[in-house]
């Protein structure tokens, strides 16, 4: 199978991470106005599990090191696979709940609290069951990115004062969000051999981790987002018939935003072999700021904010590019 030996390699693969989980969302600007969040989750879901399956038995089945996919899948103990399928179920939850407190209590509030509560307990969770790294640099960059964060916040705050209206439903589905975001990398960590090279038995390689994370995810959309269309946080309630309604643009799109998010998720997943999975997980969730990038420089998201706005903004991408520089040192 392939496998990065260098820290460097694994620090760009975390980068593009950052850019995937970041722009993966702004599939759903392309897809028809009327084509719903919950009809577009099924495709993107299915995109994931696509993706997947030809990395395992492309990247996953190719190369001198390491356990071919099929032969990986032989061995495997069910309990490796069964941890990897949670990681799937937990994440799909956690991402399901977001996108909901998103549209309850607007982004100034449901996406800086669920993300910003998942880049630091995640971070703290890997690196429990992990310590690999710097911890002084590693907790003060993520620190850092935690700050950039909330200025993000603000920022979105100030710019839609009096465009929304507070929910308190939605904050709590944004923290119960946060709090499984931040668990469900560690379901698939601990998977995962300890050595990419020489990997043990029982243990799973990252591409057929992958595979089950993205089975968990389809199987639990059928339960997640079934209720959800069945009885929505907003919005008339929907059918199955409704997503077969759909064009083929809107299913395509739907499943570039899945290839698109899980390219960042396998990138990180084969990166934490040489990063640790704390650098890993922590490079990879300031995707928010990512996201932030897109809506100021591309979707003109504060085309009417005031100077002291874009001055809290531009602060906030200097700390976001400390917190970055010191996450990487703190494996170097």
């Amino acid at each position: 199978m392939f496998v990065i030996q260098s820290y460097s390699t694994a620090i760009i693969l975390c980068i593009i991470t950052m850019f995937c989980w970041g722009s993966w969302a702004n599939t759903t600007k392309l897809s028809s106005s009327k084509w719903r969040f919950e009809l577009f989750y099924w495709d993107y879901a299915f995109g994931i599990l696509i993706l997947s399956l030809i990395m395992a038995f492309t990247l996953g089945s190719n190369g001198a090191t390491g356990r071919s996919f099929l032969a990986d899948l032989k061995q495997a103990d069910n309990a490796n696979l069964l941890s990897a399928f949670m990681g799937g179920v937990v994440f799909n939850l956690a991402n399901i709940l977001l996108v909901s407190a998103i549209a309850l209590a607007g982004m100034s509030v449901a996406f800086p609290v669920g993300i910003g509560i998942a880049l630091i307990l995640g971070v703290i969770v890997n690196y429990s069951a992990n310590p690999q790294g710097n911890a002084l640099l590693l907790f003060g960059g993520v620190s850092l990115i935690a700050i950039a964060i909330l200025i993000n916040a603000n920022a979105y705050k100030q710019v839609n004062k009096g465009k929304s209206t507070f929910s308190s439903k939605g904050l709590v589905l944004a923290i119960v969000a946060g709090v499984l975001m931040g668990f469900f990398y560690k379901y698939v960590a601990v998977s995962m051999v300890a050595d990419f090279n020489v990997p043990e038995p029982g243990k799973l390689t990252p591409y057929t981790a992958l595979v089950f994370f993205a089975i968990g995810l389809v199987v639990s959309n059928f339960l997640f987002n079934g209720l959800l269309m069945r009885f929505p946080f907003t919005g008339s309630r929907l059918s199955i018939k409704d997503y077969f309604n759909g064009s083929a643009k809107d299913h395509l799109i739907g499943m570039l935003g899945g290839i698109i998010w899980h390219t960042g998720m396998s990138f990180n997943i084969i990166a934490s072999g040489k990063a640790g999975p704390a650098v890993s997980y922590g490079l990879g969730q300031g995707a928010t700021i990512i996201a932030a990038v897109w809506g100021i420089f591309i979707w003109r998201e504060f085309a009417n904010a005031t100077k002291k706005t874009y001055r809290n903004l531009y602060l906030m991408l200097l700390l976001y590019l400390v917190g970055i520089v010191l996450i990487i040192m703190a494996n170097n």
